[in-house]
């Protein structure tokens, strides 16, 4: 039998080295035969899952899945995202990454743990005997959808991985083998699976919660039918299945999603929930709080005091929006700062500021700074994963793959666009299948810069390695990326050393 314990330790101090060696006392533990026995214990299980959306590294912080990691492989490895604090993370941002480098190997865990907790929960909720076939049906929507996400994250970054599922939990249950070298599966594979998971959870799962039995009212940021849909369309999307894809937006768009009136309200961190937003990861600064303003937020700012600049926008990228943009006015990229200095981007040629000037290496966003927001170092930001203007402009992405440039197209690319008052895109004849491509790869960078998606977006439309070797070379760095060697990331060397069958002999090294 396996025990979890839950035990509290004194700690002995004196002058002198401690001489006997305590015991821990143990209050309660979790085992086989007292688990997964009430519907609390179940509701328990499904929100644990949920959670390691925001799990921290376990290094003494509270860098979140997908505020910290995601947005290091996603956004950082691109012409978007720069950090200039240098080590690991500043070899992602220079694209000069290895197997070794931290942010991949906590990327690789912390996806694994979502898939894992979530084949733990598919293994034993079906087999509570308390819970009604409803109840299952609706907590195994929500798992199947959690399980599909952290697989989606797992192929986009790393390609064939290793596939477990709740079989796998059983058969450790019976039969363990915990040193058992595991093949990775090919993509295709795996496919299967995040397909089936997120058919059965548009199948179970409801629109909303508000007439839920099971949950508070409306019981927000859990699963739902749209955020199933949604996902799968994302994974088509990836898969250039376009007519799959255009035929999920139709569904989607009947679920009474639309945008929210202002960009920077959608961001705001008192805006919890709006129309806009399918799937995000939540956070409350009193109960569940996220370092997330630490980590966007500006340097000696008077607004937004005491954070670190970690992740920023490159001013290559900002320099690309419209001054009528009102997404251009997300960053502070222009004040005084706490020290007196006049904090700016570096004027052209120029690279040695005068006296009382800052020039900043890259530019903070307030989409999670946001200044009237949690003023504690740790705050209770929304982190968007799936929201309506992304549905949108797959629309017109995939209505332009199928019939090049089209009506429906513009228009709701010039919907997102409208929202922030940015100049709108002229009549389809204007445009060739390329050009409009390239006009919606933009749009999308514009749109959810630091929302996990541009390398993604990058790859899937074949511009990875133009798009990003070409700012490599702007900003005079060593243009790396090769495709198709960099359409994946190298496995990290700790998973390299305990499964003989993962290589990266034919990967970056």
């Amino acid at each position: 039998m396996k025990y979890a314990y839950i035990a509290l330790a004194a700690l002995l101090l004196g002058s002198t080295s401690c001489k006997k060696t305590v015991e821990p006392k143990v209050y309660s533990y979790l085992s086989d035969d007292n688990a997964f026995l009430t519907l609390s214990d179940a509701k328990a299980a499904v929100n644990g899952v949920y959670s390691r959306l925001k799990q921290p590294s376990g290094r003494s912080d509270a860098w979140m899945y997908y505020a910290g990691f995601q947005v290091t492989i996603s956004d950082l490895t691109t012409d978007i995202g720069h950090a200039s604090s240098g080590g690991d993370v500043g070899l992602m941002s220079d694209c000069q990454w290895s197997p070794n480098n931290t942010y991949l190997a906590f990327a690789w865990q912390h996806q694994y743990k979502l898939v894992t907790d979530a084949n733990i929960a598919l293994y034993h909720i079906p087999k509570m005997s308390i819970l009604t076939d409803a109840q299952k049906a609706q907590f195994i929507g929500e798992l199947h959808f959690l399980r599909a996400l952290g697989y989606i994250d797992l192929t986009d970054a790393f390609g064939p991985v290793v596939l477990v599922d709740e079989s796998t939990v059983e058969k450790n249950q019976t039969n363990p083998s915990y040193g058992a070298a595991a093949a990775p599966s090919p993509v295709a594979d795996i496919n299967k699976l995040i397909i089936s998971d997120l058919q059965n959870a548009a199948q179970n799962l409801p629109v909303d919660y508000k007439t839920s039995t099971l949950y508070s009212t409306n019981d927000i940021g859990r699963a739902t039918k749209g955020a199933a849909l949604s996902l799968l369309c994302k994974l088509y999307m990836r898969e250039h299945e376009w007519q799959k894809a255009l035929d999920l937006t139709t569904e989607i768009m009947k679920l009474n999603y639309s945008l929210y009136p202002s960009y920077a309200g959608l961001f705001a961190e008192k805006n919890k929930w709006c129309q806009e937003n399918i799937f995000s990861a939540l956070a409350d600064p009193l109960t569940d709080a996220v370092e997330v303003m630490n980590h966007f937020g500006p340097i000696n700012n008077p607004q937004v005091t005491d954070r670190w600049q970690y992740f920023a926008l490159t001013w290559y990228f900002w320099n690309t929006f419209g001054d009528n943009d009102d997404r251009k006015q997300m960053f502070y990229y222009d004040y005084v700062g706490t020290d007196g200095l006049h904090y700016m981007q570096a004027p052209p040629g120029q690279t040695k500021p005068p006296t009382g000037y800052y020039y900043m290496p890259d530019v903070a966003t307030t989409k999670f700074a946001d200044p009237h927001g949690s003023t504690t170092y740790y705050d209770g930001h929304v982190f968007p994963i799936l929201r309506y203007a992304d549905i949108l402009l797959c629309r017109a992405e995939a209505l332009n793959e199928l019939n090049g440039p089209v009506a429906e197209a513009i228009s709701l690319i010039n919907q997102v666009k409208g929202r922030s008052h940015a100049t709108p895109l002229a009549d389809a004849g204007t445009f060739t299948k390329d050009a409009l491509r390239d006009a919606i790869l933009q749009e999308r960078g514009w749109e959810f810069f630091f929302e996990c998606k541009r390398r993604q977006d990058l790859v899937r439309m074949n511009k990875y390695q133009s798009v990003v070797n070409t700012y490599l070379s702007a900003v005079k760095l060593v243009p790396s990326i090769t495709m198709p060697r960099d359409k994946y990331f190298p496995y990290p060397q700790a998973q390299v050393d305990l499964d003989k069958n993962l290589s990266n002999n034919d990967r970056r090294q």
